[in-house]
């Protein structure tokens, strides 16, 4: 498959919470949303969840316990929306865009890589520097 042929979806949105377990508990009794088990990451003192609505949207609430006030810093934007992800269908597709963003002369921030819950992704800005994830 090519990119031309691709069908794209938004795949979730992810936003940054001080406090997780509320956030979480918010999303489940206002909006019906169902959460996987908890996602952390020991090195990166890194902890989240995917919510999951009856649409089949999702939105992934992450939290560090070290968050301060980064503002727009490239690689640590810590408070509200930090990106918006699209699954592309297949790690080869990742590839292929990955490239194509990168010869084009977008700024790549990380991958494209194999996170430790398992995901495919690359990370990367768009024009108006918002962070936009692809994955598989």
């Amino acid at each position: 498959m090519h990119i031309q042929e691709l069908k794209v979806k938004i795949d979730h949105l992810a936003i940054w919470a001080e406090d997780l377990e509320k956030l979480k508990n918010f999303y489940e009794k206002y909006f019906n949303a169902r959460s996987n088990n908890k996602y952390r990451n020991q090195n990166k003192n890194f902890e989240s969840y995917f919510l999951s609505f009856n649409s089949g949207a999702s939105l992934e609430i992450m939290n560090k316990p070290e968050i301060g006030s980064s503002g727009k810093n490239l690689y640590s934007q810590y408070l509200g929306i930090t990106h918006i992800a699209f699954s592309l269908g297949s790690r080869e597709l990742v590839d292929e865009l990955t490239c194509r963003l990168k010869n084009d002369g977008l700024k790549i921030l990380d991958g494209p890589r194999l996170t430790g819950d398992g995901h495919y992704e690359t990370l990367f800005l768009d024009p108006e520097g918002n962070r936009i994830e692809i994955t598989e």
